[in-house]
């Protein structure tokens, strides 16, 4: 089994400009540029036939290329304790229609999905023990974030392995516009 999921990766340019903000918070752990990009869809756990399924069904997930800006950034978590820092992302119908293409790809491949609603961002850090005073503090700090526009043509097939020191994501396979 392997852990996957499909993501537009962030320009580098963009990258280095979220990662000069990725400071000034005890108890975040940044997530390095590499790693940084906006999911599409998270297939979880999926068996070898099921995966190789998915990867061919992942080229009808297309659309012309776009434009994406970041813009803002928040938090995620629960009972009032944040558990992730992301930078959002503007409003953008083309990546609302791929994500969906990326979902429908995983149920013709017969892949299970969260049924959670698509909220595309960028994290930026996972927290532990990080104060949701400084948080907040953080937050209204880099609150008024917004990157230049960045072309998008293409996305990925990533597979996810957890370790000690948080994901490490390996490319798959590329898919261009």
């Amino acid at each position: 089994m392997v852990r996957l999921f499909t993501a537009v990766p962030i320009p580098f340019d963009i990258a280095e400009g979220l990662s000069r903000r990725q400071r000034g918070l005890p108890g975040a752990r940044w997530r390095p540029a590499e790693a940084l990009h906006i999911t599409l869809a998270f297939y979880g756990d999926v068996t070898g036939p099921c995966a190789d399924d998915l990867t061919a069904e992942l080229t009808r997930a297309r659309v012309d290329p776009f434009e994406l800006t970041l813009e803002g950034v928040g938090a995620f978590g629960e009972d009032h304790r944040s558990r992730a820092l992301w930078a959002g992302v503007a409003a953008s119908e083309p990546l609302d229609i791929l994500a969906g293409r990326c979902r429908a790809a995983a149920l013709r491949a017969g892949v299970a999905l969260e049924s959670r609603d698509y909220r595309p961002h960028v994290t930026l850090a996972y927290l532990r023990g990080a104060q949701d005073d400084r948080v907040g503090a953080w937050m209204t700090g880099h609150n008024l974030l917004k990157s230049p526009p960045f072309r998008v043509d293409r996305f990925g097939l990533y597979a996810s392995v957890l370790t000690g020191a948080g994901s490490h994501y390996t490319l798959e396979r590329e898919y261009l516009f």
